[in-house]
């Protein structure tokens, strides 16, 4: 995780928690940390963040809850395997179509609509 940069604004009416849990999901959403990435321990991180130790703690019990990472007693928290891993692979198309639609030169509501009848296609 050493690449992988997480920044808290305590100025933002977002809760400090809930921060760090969305960007570590976002992280994992878009495989930048993959199943199996050990993350910093609690103490590490909120010293890094300059952050009380229960903050983070609560972000990371968060993330637990969502099934995103697992915590075990020596070998600390890691990203967890399969539930996720649809959502990564969908983010990442997601974001190669965005891409492609930009530069096309497609508006916003025009790519959004080609999804939707994409979509609607699916389902039939």
């Amino acid at each position: 995780m050493s690449d992988v940069v997480i920044t808290v604004d305590v100025s933002a009416a977002e809760p400090p928690y809930e921060q760090v849990r969305a960007q570590l999901a976002g992280l994992i959403a878009r495989g930048n940390l993959a199943e199996g990435d050990r993350l910093p321990t609690v103490r590490a991180l909120a010293g890094d963040l300059g952050l009380a130790v229960n903050t983070v703690a609560r972000a990371y019990k968060e993330l637990e809850a969502e099934g995103l990472v697992t915590t075990r007693r020596r070998a600390g928290t890691v990203v967890a395997g399969g539930g996720h891993a649809t959502d990564v692979a969908l983010h990442r198309s997601a974001a190669a179509y965005a891409l492609s639609a930009a530069k096309a030169g497609l508006s916003e509501s025009a790519a959004i609509d080609l999804v939707r009848a994409a979509l609607r296609e699916a389902r039939t």
